[in-house]
């Protein structure tokens, strides 16, 4: 175990460095406070799982699409001005929340979440790199690493936003004495106005989050932001190639793949997992925020150990402990499988910077596309939640309630990611052995 050198931070670029990481709690609310709309478009648009997890899939499927757009924006411009972009795309997308909810159509607010995360997908593509750029890159990783702290501060104020403003607000929600949904029960009139009444409970986070967004896009605006771009030779094509012949980066592509969507299912699917165990939807998300604060917790720790520990080994180490806590989601039964689902989040903690970091290492002038298809692999986000949706709508899976055997699907992810830290663990011995 030995102690990893390098300055983390030098002082000219504390105040650029709090400017973009304060990008990182932005869109983690934006993440964890649509997470659970999942559950709510369940009930209010009285629709299947699989269907209502369409939310994840355009959620994240508008990073699958805008990732290399805004990587090649970024090349031409620069980091400062794709960041800005990504702003007034994340206003626009929080914005047409109100048109979605007065037209009552669920496609439109698929629609909206779709442009929202046009915005998010230049601000990863932009700031991640960004961060890595100011400074060292003996220290990028870590430097990485504690900016994505303050995202799940973001995520659980997203949370807190959902389950207190949105969850516990919603008519639909309203129960029988015996605990049973009162809204599948009412006629179609009343349905509809409840129906009105929840949609907006919905839209008006999203109009206030798209007001502060603006906010911030005139303070990064006016304010001084160094260039730390690598000069960029050669075409688009040349950094391609260069890149898809790096197996240590196109492997970190498909484990980031891996861990959005293992990360996305998670978090989606804890309030389903609580459900069955008679939980209501607005408590059931307390325990996806004591979920988070694990998370952020074990973000600054794990932040700390890379001072001694390789990012590769680490990396295996949390994924194996992810195994673990996996494998008791699916096989307990009761609370305690649930508490295994909770711990879940502190290993999956320090895995998305550090696989990106680690993806990143030594791709130099072809940062910026590099970036952009890590970001490109938040599309697991999109492709999976879907899929686990879809297992749950059969009720029973064998000996198993489906909901526990659904978490087959995170479980492969962590074992994919663990695969990916040894792996990468082995390459750093053989470096520093040369």
């Amino acid at each position: 175990m030995s102690k990893q050198k390098g300055v983390l931070l030098e002082k000219k670029y504390l105040v650029p460095f709090i400017l973009i990481t304060s990008l990182f709690a932005l869109w983690g609310f934006a993440n964890d406070i649509t997470n659970p709309m999942v559950a709510a478009f369940k009930t209010i648009m009285e629709i299947p799982n699989a269907e209502a997890a369409l939310i994840q899939f355009a959620f994240y499927g508008g990073y699958g699409t805008m990732a290399i757009p805004a990587a090649l924006f970024a090349r031409k411009y620069s980091y400062k001005k794709g960041i800005l972009l990504g702003l007034l795309l994340y206003a626009a997308g929080a914005f047409l929340f109100i048109p979605a909810a007065e037209h009552e159509k669920f496609i439109y607010f698929l629609f909206s979440l779709y442009i929202l995360t046009f915005g998010l997908a230049f601000l990863e593509t932009t700031a991640n790199p960004y961060i890595l750029s100011m400074g060292e890159e003996s220290t990028a990783t870590r430097r990485l690493n504690l900016a994505q702290s303050f995202n799940p501060l973001g995520s659980m104020l997203g949370m807190f936003v959902a389950s207190q403003v949105i969850l516990a607000s919603l008519q639909s929600e309203a129960r029988d004495e015996a605990g049973n949904l009162i809204f599948p029960t009412l006629s179609e009139t009343e349905k509809a106005a409840i129906r009105t009444h929840d949609l907006a409970i919905i839209r008006d986070p999203y109009v206030m989050l798209g007001v502060a967004v603006m906010i911030i896009f005139f303070i990064i605006l006016f304010a001084k932001m160094p260039k730390t771009e690598v000069k960029e030779q050669g075409s688009v094509g040349d950094s391609f190639r260069r890149l898809f012949k790096n197996a240590h980066f196109i492997e970190g592509v498909f484990a980031q793949v891996f861990y959005v969507g293992a990360q996305i299912m998670c978090w989606t699917f804890i309030i389903q997992y609580a459900e069955r165990l008679g939980i209501d939807k607005a408590t059931a998300q307390l325990y996806n925020m004591v979920a988070m604060a694990m998370f952020v917790s074990s973000r600054f720790i794990s932040t700390y150990l890379l001072k001694f520990i390789s990012p590769g080994r680490l990396l295996m180490l949390f994924a194996i402990g992810a195994i673990a806590t996996t494998l008791g989601t699916i096989f307990i039964d009761g609370m305690l499988g649930l508490y295994c689902l909770v711990a879940t989040s502190a290993f999956m903690s320090l895995m998305f910077p550090t696989i990106y970091g680690i993806a990143l290492k030594g791709v130099g002038e072809d940062s910026k596309i590099g970036a952009a298809l890590l970001v490109m692999a938040i599309v697991g986000g999109a492709l999976m939640p879907p899929l686990q949706g879809a297992i749950i709508d059969l009720g029973q899976v064998g000996p198993l309630p489906a909901v526990n055997f659904s978490f087959i699907l995170p479980l492969v992810c962590f074992i994919v990611i663990a695969i990916y830290g040894f792996r990468s663990y082995k390459v750093n011995i053989r470096s520093e052995t040369v």
